[in-house]
Formats: C-alpha cells, sequence, structure tokens
C-alpha cells in the first residue's frame, strides 16, 4: 500500500510540476508579444453583444466616422448592461438610457413601426448612433479628436465641448471618455496580437496557492469562510492579490478587457463558460488559464479548486484582464 501512494504521490507531483512549467514558459515566450494596427475596420468581438441586439449593433454602429459598433456596444453596456427596461433615478430610460426631454428631440422610429418607442432597442439604439452623429458633427470642427469630443458632448453638451476647445475640465467628463474608449476594448474584436498583462504571472500564482481547498458558493476566500471559494471569487482574489480590482460575479469580468481567440491565449487569461454561447449575460463559470488547454478553477459544491480542460461544449470565450479595463466596468446598473 505504502508503494502505491508513493506512486500516486510521483505522478501526482510530476504532472503538477509539467503544469507549472508549462504556465511559466508559455507567459515567458508570450512576453514579447506586442499590440499594432493594421487599418482594419473595428467589429465587434464574437459573444461580446448578446446575440438579439448584435445586428443592430452592427449596422448602426458604422453611421459615421467616429462612431464604431465597439464603442456603441460600450456605451450601451455602461448606460444599461443591455437591459431595454432600465430606468435610472434621474428618469433615463430604456437600454440607451435616454431621458424623456432628449428622447422627444433626437428618439426616432428605428424599426419602422410607426412610432419611435425608448423601451424598443430597435428605436433606443439607432436613436443613440444617431445622436451620437449629430453630436460629432456639432464639435467637427473642435481642436483634438472628434470621437472623444462627441463623447464629451454626449455627457456634457456640444456647446460645453465647443466653448472648451476640447474635452471640457469637468472630472466626470473626462472620466466617461476614459471609460467608454476603454470599454469598447472589451466589444472590439481584435485586429492585433494582444499583449500580455503584467499581473497576469501573479494572479496565477495566487490562484496556484489555492489548489486542493474546497469550494464554497459564494466563497470569497474570508477566514470566515474558511479560506474557500467559488469560481468568480478564486478569479477576483486572484487578481486582487496583483492589485486589480475585478466585479464579483463571472458575467462582470467578462468585460474586464480585449476577448483574445481560442488560439491567441495566454496564462493569465479568464475562460468563461455559459449557457448561450450568443450571450454573454448567460456565463455561469469561469476560471483562469494557465496554458496548454488547462485552467485553475473551482467548479462546483463537493469538489476542489483544481486544473480543469477549458475546450467543452459550453466554453463561450476568454478576456484578457487589464487594470484600465477593470477600473471601466459599471459599479451599478439602473434598476428594472
Amino acid at each position: 500500500m505504502r508503494r502505491i501512494w508513493l506512486v500516486v504521490i510521483i505522478a501526482l507531483g510530476l504532472c503538477f510540476s509539467f503544469l507549472a512549467l508549462l504556465v511559466v514558459g508559455t507567459f515567458s515566450a508570450a512576453a514579447g508579444l506586442t499590440d499594432g494596427e493594421n487599418g482594419q475596420a473595428v467589429t465587434l468581438a464574437k459573444g461580446s453583444v448578446p446575440a438579439e441586439y448584435q445586428p443592430i449593433v452592427l449596422k448602426w454602429g458604422n453611421l459615421c466616422p467616429a462612431l464604431n459598433p465597439a464603442l456603441l456596444a460600450a456605451q450601451l453596456y455602461q448606460e444599461s448592461g443591455w437591459n431595454a427596461h432600465a430606468q435610472s433615478g434621474a428618469e433615463a430610460q430604456g437600454i440607451a438610457q435616454f431621458i424623456p426631454g432628449t428622447w422627444a428631440t433626437h428618439g426616432i422610429d428605428g424599426n419602422g413601426d410607426g412610432k419611435a418607442d425608448v423601451w424598443d432597442p430597435q428605436d433606443a439604439i439607432p436613436s443613440a448612433a444617431t445622436y451620437d452623429c449629430q453630436l460629432a458633427d456639432y464639435v467637427k470642427n473642435v481642436p483634438g479628436d472628434n470621437t472623444d469630443n462627441m463623447l464629451a458632448s454626449y455627457n456634457a453638451g456640444a456647446y460645453a465641448v465647443i466653448k472648451a476647445g476640447g474635452i471640457p475640465p469637468y472630472a466626470e467628463t473626462q472620466h466617461y471618455v476614459t471609460i467608454i474608449r476603454t470599454l469598447a476594448q472589451s466589444f472590439a474584436a481584435p485586429v492585433a496580437r494582444l499583449e500580455p498583462t503584467e499581473q497576469a504571472a501573479g494572479a496565477i500564482n495566487y490562484a496556484q496557492s489555492k489548489l486542493g481547498t474546497k469550494y464554497l458558493w459564494g466563497g470569497e476566500g474570508t477566514p470566515a469562510q474558511g479560506g474557500r471559494f467559488d469560481c468568480s471569487g478564486l478569479t477576483q482574489a486572484s487578481y486582487h492579490a496583483v492589485g486589480v480590482s475585478l466585479p464579483r460575479v463571472a458575467n462582470d469580468q467578462w468585460n474586464a478587457g480585449p476577448h483574445p481567440t481560442r488560439a491567441e491565449l495566454l496564462p493569465g487569461d479568464l475562460v468563461f463558460f455559459a449557457y448561450d454561447l450568443s450571450d454573454p449575460r448567460s456565463i455561469h463559470h469561469v476560471g483562469i488559464y494557465v496554458g496548454g488547454g488547462y485552467m485553475i478553477d473551482a467548479p462546483h459544491t463537493g469538489a476542489v479548486i483544481r486544473f480543469d480542460k477549458i475546450d467543452s461544449p459550453d466554453y463561450i470565450g476568454a478576456t484578457r484582464v487589464t487594470e484600465s479595463g477593470a477600473q471601466a466596468l459599471p459599479t451599478a446598473s439602473p434598476t428594472s
């Protein structure tokens, strides 16, 4: 019996050593990758926008040169989190969060059914794109980037941008422009190979240190929980250990950075699994990729944190976490 256990221990040690070397080797090889621009038109990353909205975002996101589908998607996500019934305390309504006065002058009948309905995404999304492009035209002669000035106008008004000669010196407006520009990276299909994040290796190291820990639904690793985690609690803690603050639940973590393809995965990427591969709102599980087709994850009740293969029918995609991407995520959504 002692000999059998010795063989098992050696085998497990070799397995973990192999995976650890795989992590280090893959991350080191990736460290030389750089981003680049090749002039391709911006389109949406696979699975980044719910399927029911993807065609209309693609169509209306190309309405004018200052706008693109990823930017429009970022605005809609920031405004409502794709909730067509959202309403804020300031009476902003629908998926694009128009206030009644703005809707009265800028709402359009996008689907041609004879009425402009702020609660209908088929009207509200075209209205948001049309309004963006009208603002871009208003500020086209203002110094600086026309898209930045368009976004600043959306937040502060075109007059404020014209008067300031660019993005006005309002902290809220400057923050809004940065947030939308950053979030857009999470919705855009990458046109170049993605650069690995500096924090990825540290996040993996943290996750590895938790191997063998029992799963706990809702677990965030607190002493009161016995240091146990659920899936998104583990990924949140792994990146928190290297100074990146992720949201608590998996489908919110999905937008914390750009989305590499399966062939572009690097250690440290978050990998996601969903009930509906066309809708990121259905994401139900997340792990942290370590290379070679494996992730570290907290799978389910009764299991422990372990290595698992990522290739399964419910794999929806991955996110390369960036500090700016995590910081750009909305902290709260309008209520239904």
